[in-house]
């Protein structure tokens, strides 16, 4: 599924680019061709992937690639239930004990998730974990927000949202205790807020 991607005009020319999961391909657009040409102003990472999903040498604490050889399998195998299992479970904490749990919500994860190239999917397992972001991430410049929830079960906090407040020369960590990676929807309350506060800032 494609990330979530926002662009709150600031002036004429400069905007805010708010990146949500996969967001590797916007931190890369943002990297290459926003500050460049002076089109970016500030940038903010929501439970985004960067730098790397996969174990390797220069990160650790990565995950197998067993861990997306089982995405490719479960997707190949039944697209329709994987996308149904992932938003039922993880991706929004409802599978955690008294999770308040949103049919609506997942009924249109679902739907987002079947619209798109099952092709697409399946090669796109290999690009958010294989993709090594450290490069992009070193470029942007601008004020960046990271924020991400300490329950992450998708893309795990310490491997993401610390690394990339580490790596960004000019960035501000946020970390949301308890928060799914689905924050951005079922916390929507809590982040919108920060996410203007910043962009006014």
């Amino acid at each position: 599924m494609p990330p979530l991607l926002w662009s709150i005009w600031t002036c004429t020319t400069l905007s805010t680019l708010v990146i949500q999961p996969e967001g590797g391909e916007v931190a890369a657009y943002v990297a290459r061709y926003g500050i460049p040409r002076g089109r970016v102003a500030k940038a903010v990472l929501v439970s985004a992937v960067p730098p790397i999903m996969l174990k390797t040498e220069a990160y650790p604490g990565g995950l197998p690639i067993e861990v997306f050889d089982g995405f490719r399998s479960a997707l190949a195998a039944n697209r329709a239930q994987f996308f149904r299992g992932v938003a039922a479970g993880p991706f929004y904490g409802f599978n955690r004990e008294g999770a308040d749990i949103k049919e609506a919500v997942i009924d249109n994860w679902w739907r987002q998730g079947m619209m798109g190239s099952a092709k697409a999917h399946y090669e796109g397992i290999k690009a958010f974990s294989e993709t090594d972001q450290t490069a992009d991430l070193k470029a942007i410049t601008v004020p960046a927000l990271v924020l991400h929830g300490d329950d992450d079960q998708i893309v795990l906090y310490k491997n993401a949202g610390v690394l990339q407040a580490e790596i960004l020369p000019n960035a501000t960590l946020k970390l949301y205790k308890g928060y799914p990676h689905g924050m951005l929807t079922v916390h929507a309350d809590v982040i919108n807020p920060d996410l203007l506060a910043f962009v006014r800032s």
